[in-house]
């Protein structure tokens, strides 16, 4: 009796011990200059990332506007994902190459809302973003990306890069769900009144459209499915984008959150193992909002 018990126990210890803790993965947001509130994004995605008790994240803030950007050298080899909550300023050459380094080289990048607006003549940032606005982008950019008759369409129509209508909730329709980021997601889903970004053009280089929403002419947007959340492949490196999140309050919606964890997911690891969609995730025609306005 004391030998089986002694086994039992013996292999339960092995067992045990045999058992790996995943460590959480770590994100750098880089914000500091942003034509939306960034003060006030930054903490609502660090707050909702650490939550899902996957990531523990760390912030790195530029130089305000106009100030010497010289000493801005965020380390991102230590991270897992980058996340741009940045609109700004040129960043040194030296940090430039170390953000070209780190994704080529299979670190993962996410890339929200005004983020995709930096930088219209760094040629390297256009090619890891595949789609951007404002920031000088035109025809010269590369195509308009849109969905059309059951399938993505590369527009090359002349025309500047980057417009939104009036802010409003709309509707995110999955185009692509078998990818890690949107399975499990309803076809359809009401996100929370945001800016729609739509006439976004770039090099749009590997890039695979998950979902995208209608910008109604009736809210003053481009009467085209434009993209709203995906993916590109840069070098070894996974890049998730998504142009919704104007505003903290925004980022309280539920469809954004989800979109939010699993993007950086995906982008650090190549997939996503953070459990089903959540029950409260919105419906067709129901904005969900978790925690209302964040303080």
């Amino acid at each position: 009796m004391r030998r089986s018990v002694f086994a039992v126990c013996f292999a339960f210890s092995i067992c045990v011990s045999s058992i790996v803790v995943a460590e959480p993965l770590k994100v750098l947001i880089v914000d500091g200059q942003n034509n939306h509130n960034w003060q006030g994004t930054t903490p609502v995605m660090k707050k909702y990332l650490e939550e899902s008790k996957q990531f523990t994240v760390d912030v790195a803030t530029s130089p305000a506007k106009g100030q010497d950007m010289s000493g801005f050298k965020p380390d991102f080899a230590k991270y897992d994902v980058v996340l741009l909550n940045y609109n700004g300023d040129l960043w040194s050459k030296e940090t430039r190459q170390a953000l070209v380094d780190y994704v080529q080289g299979g670190g993962g990048l996410a890339v929200i809302h005004a983020a995709n607006n930096s930088f219209g003549d760094w040629p390297e940032y256009n090619r890891m973003i595949g789609l951007g606005g404002w920031g000088g982008r035109n025809e010269k950019s590369g195509p308009y990306v849109r969905f059309r008759d059951g399938k993505i369409v590369r527009d090359e129509s002349p025309g500047p890069g980057g417009h939104h209508g009036k802010q409003h909730p709309f509707h995110v329709t999955v185009r692509n769900a078998d990818h890690p980021i949107t399975r499990g997601m309803p076809a359809s889903w009401l996100h929370a009144q945001d800016e729609l970004y739509d006439k976004l053009r770039g090099p749009a280089e590997a890039i695979d459209v998950l979902a995208t929403a209608y910008a109604d002419p009736a809210t003053g947007g481009s009467g085209e499915h434009e993209p709203m959340i995906f993916t590109v492949t840069y070098g070894k490196g996974r890049v998730f984008h998504t142009p919704m999140g104007h505003s903290p309050e925004t980022m309280h919606c539920v469809g954004f959150i989800t979109t939010l964890v699993r993007g950086c997911e995906w982008a650090a690891t190549g997939d996503v193992k953070s459990g089903e969609v959540p029950k409260d995730f919105p419906k067709a025609d129901a904005v969900s909002i978790r925690g209302g306005r964040f303080e």
